[in-house]
């Protein structure tokens, strides 16, 4: 099915509600990422950011409303009626709020993991061990140290994942979500627990992730000054209704987002 994109927009949606027996968590919303661009989703805590991450990604399906995800310009998908691992084979991957490692297994397995979700091989190629099964697993443990390696995590690579520095450890994640070879990186704040220093390094990673992956990026923050830094486009929501949607600098001088969120002097 196809829907409306505007173009160059890689995800678009109208009209998102989610209702939730009679709670409201998200009122018709209008949301755009444009390809290639770093848009960032902000608001005080309950607006319904989480909620919408959970659309995008099929967690919720949206009480009404249409999501299109277009991976390449002319194609254009329709998510909502999509289950969570579709949704990833299409091209959409997420890190979460509070970090999902697989604590027990290497840092490099928890990146092979995100890989089987491009893996050809069925359960008989596993259980028969043949030559392109293994060919395949042979090429996707090198993509995965590659992919480790080009974000420092490569000298950590049979450590275990709970052993790992806090920073370190939401790296990682990153490093899984992009396993899945995404066109579009949902970031589920990602700073949460970070010092300043790591933030700053966060706002690179974020940068040279978008530029070296050539993909993509939306993310959920309440660190104020790397949204600030690193967004092309800020969209607010309050109590689940977009109530902002502009260049940073714009979205720091609107007064309904001063009230709602930045807090007034």
């Amino acid at each position: 099915m196809t829907g409306a994109v505007k173009r160059g927009a890689v995800l678009s949606t109208s009209g998102i509600t989610m209702i939730f027996g009679g709670l409201t968590a998200l009122s018709d919303v209008d949301f755009e990422v444009g390809r290639g661009s770093i848009t960032a989703l902000i608001g005080p805590n309950g607006a319904g950011k989480t909620t919408f991450f959970n659309c995008l990604t099929g967690i919720y399906r949206p009480s009404r409303g249409t999501m299109t995800f277009s991976p390449e310009e002319g194609r254009e998908i329709q998510l909502r009626k999509l289950a969570p691992d579709r949704i990833t084979y299409l091209g959409i991957a997420r890190t979460f709020q509070n970090i999902r490692l697989f604590n027990n297994l290497t840092v490099l397995e928890n990146v092979l993991i995100a890989c089987h979700s491009r893996m050809r091989a069925g359960i008989l190629g596993a259980l028969l061990r043949d030559g392109k099964t293994v060919a395949e697993e042979k090429a996707m443990a090198e993509f995965s140290y590659r992919l480790l390696d080009r974000y420092g995590l490569a000298a950590s690579a049979n450590h275990l994942a709970k052993n790992l520095p806090y920073g370190a450890q939401r790296r990682l994640e990153i490093v899984r979500a992009l396993a899945t070879r995404p066109r579009l990186l949902l970031l589920d704040e990602p700073a949460a627990g970070l010092n300043i220093a790591e933030t700053r390094e966060l706002d690179e990673l974020i940068r040279y992730i978008r530029d070296e992956e050539d993909l993509s990026v939306l993310l959920i923050e309440h660190d104020m000054s790397l949204v600030m830094s690193v967004s092309d486009r800020v969209f607010v929501l309050d109590y689940g209704v977009l109530i902002a949607s502009g260049p940073p600098d714009e979205i720091r001088r609107d007064p309904k987002v001063v009230k709602a969120y930045l807090g007034e002097d």
